[in-house]
């Protein structure tokens, strides 16, 4: 039974991504043989609570009359279980086309926000009714060999000699077995379907943190500290820490500093090509569009991660991401050097402000412990709410409340503001009437209301004091999806950013390549101001030309991209380079210098974060 629903579950998921999988005769035996395997996998570890079950269960009881009820009820509760299971991985992978994983085992987590996620995107009643039909028929269906298994008079310690072989099974499969076995493929897709959802899910939460020295490939630490100290090296930074492994930095910019208030908005889910000026023709963020005529617009940027905690991090850190989970949401992550902290050394009240309740994803954590006053759902009155859903209030509710927190701190002093969306999300409700797309239809509508959202916020802004002394910097967290047919598709992190303040900076395009971590320096930069930096990002207007580089991730896979290569790090010491023609990716030769670039920097930021050197 369950290898029979894992089976039909690969089939499903098969059809569904039929378009994007590569059906060669080797990619289609390898996913049905392995995946096969993984089926098998699965079905040890999940057969363990009925394996105990019935070794510990007296014969005196189990050849009882009314114990094959006992039976019918763990067999039907196996079978449910089972089945919403294959439902659930279905969903999984209609939002992010892969297998259970990380982003999986963090949503177990936070339960109020994904059941009601769930509660508001599907017909959840009907779901469960539907399967616990199907498993009272399956179990009906075997009631003539679960009652005659009544009869079964197995002493115990013959049970106990299968135990123990099984006992030894088990354990062989836990200690060699990994979810790592079934990347067979060059194609991502592939690779996912010759898994096991179930298992997967077990695997990625016993990975959550993956140490860098002891799954990646390394170089001499003094080799990799030397060789990023020279890539950090730039005309407006001098090293002040005698310290080889630290790389602080004095940023010296030459006249006055621009104390203007910065009002960041980091927009959920908000890929690059939402918007006309790479190409999109559906018309979904005409203000955006608008304001890009009148901003400073970045066209080369990409998001290091996959998740809003990894955007997150790149904006308030600046540093690569490192395996395994984001900063955000990790142990010892207080008093950090963030961009929070330098503003509050430059006499600005740091605010990070967001439209759910801060708890999620650890947010007020951080951000409380980093230089940031948190400010969330709480502080909102619920006779100012037009429309919430599971995820916060929706996003014109949450600039309302921005916009009162400027007027409330900028008379006293410059204000730093990071503003997180949240509407741009599964299930994709809002206000009815905003726009000329219902609520609870599409991405495209949720993305056009956060684009109506943001208009009314900059007109409402624009009656206001202390508009014309501030710099609106719009940028996304990550992209809408990720998933491609590599398993780090360089254009599924592509993302837009705005820089707007029409008194002070002038209208143009940066098309230089830029990372998620480059936004902080840079945004000081156009501020002009002087700081002690632990930045891993660069000002990209002081920064020469050519040694441009970017940095994309899942919580496994370490990408860095630099020119047209794109070099990937992944657990078991493994690299690869490819390179990057557009949406294509092809396997490249080796350039070593770059490949010894990508590990210095990801060792060094992993390095830096577990020793305190990011403090």
């Amino acid at each position: 039974m369950v290898v029979g629903i894992s089976f039909l579950t690969r089939i499903s998921l098969l059809i569904k991504s039929s378009s994007s999988v590569d059906f060669s005769f080797l990619n289609l035996a390898g996913l049905f043989l392995i995946g096969f395997f993984y089926d098998l996998v699965n079905a040890a570890y999940v057969c363990i609570p009925i394996v105990l079950y019935l070794w510990l269960v007296p014969i005196r009881i189990y050849g009882k009359a009314w114990h094959r009820f006992v039976l019918y009820g763990l067999f039907s509760v196996l079978t449910f279980l089972l089945l919403f299971n294959a439902v659930s991985e279905y969903f999984f992978w209609d939002e992010f086309n892969t297998r259970f994983n990380f982003i999986a085992v963090d949503y177990l987590v936070y339960t109020t926000e994904v059941i009601g996620n769930i509660q508001q995107s599907y017909p959840i009643g009907w779901i469960v009714l539907a399967i616990s039909v199907i498993s009272l028929l399956f179990v009906y269906s075997l009631k003539n060999k679960i009652k005659g298994s009544n009869i079964d008079q197995t002493l115990f310690w013959q049970r106990t000699k299968f135990v123990g072989l099984y006992t030894v099974l088990v354990a062989m499969i836990f200690f060699f077995v990994t979810n790592k076995q079934h990347r067979f493929s060059d194609n991502a897709y592939v690779n996912e379907l010759a898994g096991n959802g179930l298992y997967e899910l077990f695997a990625a939460y016993r990975n959550n943190e993956l140490d860098y020295d002891q799954f990646y490939k390394r170089i001499d630490s003094k080799e990799a500290f030397a060789l990023v100290h020279q890539l950090l090296k730039t005309s407006d930074a001098e090293f002040v820490d005698s310290n080889t492994e630290g790389i602080n930095r004095k940023i010296s910019n030459v006249g006055e500093e621009k104390k203007l208030n910065v009002v960041l908005i980091s927009v959920e889910s908000f890929s690059a090509d939402f918007m006309a000026s790479f190409g999109n023709q559906q018309g979904i963020t005409p203000f955006l569009d608008s304001l890009a005529q009148r901003s400073l617009l970045f066209t080369n940027l990409y998001a290091t991660g996959t998740r809003t905690v990894r955007g997150l991090e790149a904006l308030s850190l600046c540093v690569p991401p490192t395996p395994g989970q984001s900063i955000v949401r990790r142990p010892h992550n207080e008093e950090l050097f963030s961009l929070g902290k330098v503003f509050n050394e430059k006499g600005y009240e740091s605010k990070y402000i967001y439209g759910g309740y801060g708890y999620f994803d650890n947010m007020s954590y951080f951000f409380g412990n980093n230089g940031y006053s948190v400010v969330d759902r709480s502080a909102i009155a619920d006779e100012d709410i037009d429309y919430e859903n599971v995820w916060g209030v929706a996003d014109e509710n949450l600039f309302e409340l921005a916009t009162r927190e400027m007027d409330k701190s900028s008379a006293e002093k410059p204000v730093f503001a990071h503003i997180m969306t949240t509407s741009n999300h599964r299930p994709y409700t809002y206000p009815e009437g905003r726009i000329d797309i219902p609520s609870h239809t599409n991405r495209q509508g949720a993305v056009k209301y956060t684009d109506y959202s943001i208009d009314k916020f900059i007109k409402e802004s624009s009656k206001k004091p202390w508009f014309n002394n501030t710099l609106f910097v719009i940028v996304a967290d990550h992209c809408a999806s990720s998933a491609g047919k590599t398993e780090l598709p360089v254009n599924k992190y592509h993302i837009p950013m705005l820089i707007y303040a029409p008194s002070h900076i002038a209208p143009g395009r940066m098309e230089r390549l830029m990372s998620q971590i480059d936004i902080g320096p840079t945004m000081l930069g156009l501020l002009n101001f002087s700081y002690t930096s632990k930045f891993y990002g660069y000002d990209m207007f002081k920064l020469e030309s050519g040694r441009e580089r970017a940095f994309i991730s899942t919580y496994q896979s370490l990408g860095y991209i630099k020119g047209d290569k794109l070099i990937v790090l992944s657990p078991q010491l493994k690299v690869e380079s490819f390179a990057v023609y557009g949406k294509e990716q092809v396997k490249a030769k080796p350039d070593q210098n770059t490949i010894n670039e990508a590990i210095a920097w990801y060792q060094t930021a992993s390095y830096s974060f577990a020793h305190g050197l990011m403090n």
